[in-house]
Formats: C-alpha cells, sequence, structure tokens
C-alpha cells in the first residue's frame, strides 16, 4: 500500500455530478435546469396541487358527501380484550384511567365497550358508553356499568 492507491472507503463518499462548475464539465451554462420559466430559478419550490395553470384535478372533480361536524367518535374496546386487560393486571376495576395507562386509549379518546368476547371474572367498568350487549354481559357476571359524563 502506498500514497497512490489510497482511497475513501466505501460508502464514505457520494458518486454525485458536479454541476454548474464550467462549460467544460458538460454540466455548465443551465447547469441541467433547462432555459427560462420558474423552474430554472433558485429558490423554486412548487405548490402542492398546482398544474401549470391548468384547472387543478380537485377543483375539477365534482364535490359529494357530508361531513357531520357534531359527529361523536368512539374509540371501540371488545370485552375479550378487557378481560385479557384485567388478567394482565389482576384489576377488579377497569376505568378510563387504567385504560390509558396499558395504551388502549389516548388521553383524548372517548371510549365504548362492545360486546365481543367472554368475561371470566366481575368487573366494575367505568367508561364514556356500552352497547347493549356489553352491557349485558358485564351485569351477568355481577359487575357494574358505569358511564363517565
Amino acid at each position: 500500500m502506498n500514497l497512490s492507491n489510497l482511497k475513501p472507503a466505501n460508502g464514505a463518499t457520494k458518486n454525485s455530478k458536479r454541476i454548474g462548475r464550467g462549460q467544460g464539465s458538460g454540466r455548465g451554462g443551465t447547469s441541467t435546469r433547462g432555459h427560462k420559466g420558474a423552474k430554472s430559478r433558485s429558490g423554486y419550490s412548487s405548490k402542492v396541487g398546482f398544474e401549470g395553470g391548468q384547472m387543478p384535478l380537485q377543483r375539477r372533480l365534482p364535490k359529494f358527501g357530508f361531513k357531520n361536524i357534531n359527529r361523536v367518535e368512539y374509540r371501540g374496546i371488545n370485552l375479550d380484550t378487557i378481560q385479557m386487560l384485567a388478567d394482565k393486571i389482576n384489576a377488579s376495576t377497569i376505568n378510563f384511567e387504567t385504560l390509558q395507562a396499558n395504551g388502549l386509549a389516548g388521553k383524548n379518546d372517548l371510549i365504548k365497550i362492545l360486546g365481543r368476547g367472554e368475561l371470566n371474572a366481575k368487573l366494575d367498568v367505568t367508561v364514556h358508553a356500552f352497547t347493549a350487549t356489553a352491557k349485558q354481559a358485564i351485569e351477568a357476571k355481577g359487575g357494574t356499568v358505569t358511564i363517565l359524563a
């Protein structure tokens, strides 16, 4: 090994073409940007959806549907998930704070208990909403259902 055959480690350098370094490089002059227009200028950035003055696609297409601004969105948690959580933390009381601490709910979520699955234990559940079957299943095992305001 000597100074004539030293080279950088693999991945240490980019094999990029140097642009704008004179006519002799073959990439001087317009520096691969073409002639004139906004895209040839420095500082150019395109707007999202801009189509060169043509009516953009999102404005050409017809609008339809309805978005209810008063919709209440619940995060559904099934009874089998509640039972697994109760077994894991060995608790007979499940509330919003418990669900949040175990990653089943975010701090701004509204929780609704759904009826899929079986309960094996008596549980006291306190959340925002219940389906009729979930409420029935919890009360059938002797548990209590409390709805948060």
